[in-house]
C-alpha cells in the first residue's frame, strides 16, 4: 500500500468520524442529506459483497466492517433516533435519489470488467459512489449556511476521493500493466463534482468566513 492510498483511506474514514461525531455528540443532522446517506449505505453494501468469501488482509475487511457499519448507523440515526431525526430537514432533501440507481445500475450491466454478479455490483457501487454526494451538494445550495462539521466532512469526503486518484496515477507508473479505466473515469466524475464546493471551502478557510455556498 502506497502513502497515497493509505492517506486516502484515513481521510475517508476521519470523514466518517467527522459525521458520526456531530450527530452522536450534538444529536443533530442538521444540513446532512438522508439521500446521500441512503446512496453510500446501498455503494457499500454491493461493493463488499465478498466480505465474507475472500480475505484479502486484516486492514481490509476491518476497513469494510467500518464502513458497512457507520453508513447504516447513520441512516438509522437520522430515520429512528428521536432526537436526531427533529434536526433533519425533509422538505429540502428532496432529490430523488433513486433516479441516481438505475441509470447507474444499467451502465454496470452493460459496461463492466467481467459480467458477473459480483462484479456488476462492484461496478454499479464505482458509478454509484461517483454520483451520491449529488443529494448532499444541492441541499447545502438551498440551505446555504453550512456548520463547520458538515463542511468538514463534505470537504474530508471530497479530498479522500481526490488522494484516491494520485494512488491510481503512482501505481499506473509503479506496478506493470496497471490499467482500470472504470474505477478511474468514476473517480474523476466524482471528484469534478467537488470543484465548487472546494472554491468555497477555501474562499472561507482563506478570509476566515463561515462556509456559504451560491444559492
Amino acid at each position: 500500500m502506497n502513502i497515497f492510498r493509505l492517506a486516502g483511506d484515513m481521510t475517508h474514514l476521519f470523514s466518517v468520524l467527522v459525521l458520526l461525531l456531530k450527530i452522536h455528540t450534538i444529536k443533530s443532522c442538521a444540513g446532512i442529506s438522508l439521500k446521500t446517506q441512503e446512496l453510500y449505505a446501498l455503494v457499500f453494501t454491493t461493493r463488499y459483497l465478498d466480505i465474507f468469501t475472500d480475505f484479502i488482509s486484516l486492514y481490509n475487511t476491518v476497513m469494510k466492517l467500518i464502513f458497512l457499519g457507520s453508513s447504516f448507523s447513520i441512516v438509522w440515526y437520522i430515520r429512528r433516533h428521536k432526537i436526531v431525526r427533529r434536526s433533519y430537514d425533509k422538505d429540502q432533501d428532496t432529490f430523488r435519489h433513486y433516479f441516481l440507481v438505475i441509470p447507474c445500475l444499467v451502465l454496470a450491466v452493460f459496461i463492466n470488467h467481467k459480467f458477473t454478479f459480483k462484479e456488476v455490483m462492484w461496478t454499479f457501487s464505482l458509478y454509484l459512489e461517483a454520483v451520491a454526494i449529488l443529494p448532499q451538494l444541492v441541499l447545502l445550495q438551498r440551505t446555504r449556511n453550512i456548520d463547520n462539521l458538515t463542511g468538514q466532512y463534505v470537504f474530508l469526503l471530497g479530498a479522500y476521493r481526490a488522494l484516491y486518484i494520485l494512488n491510481w496515477i503512482y501505481r499506473h507508473f509503479t506496478e506493470p500493466h496497471y490499467v482500470h479505466w472504470i474505477t478511474w473515469i468514476a473517480g474523476v466524475v466524482q471528484t469534478l463534482l467537488y470543484a465548487d464546493f472546494f472554491y468555497y471551502y477555501f474562499q472561507s478557510w482563506k478570509n476566515n468566513e463561515k462556509l456559504q455556498l451560491p444559492a
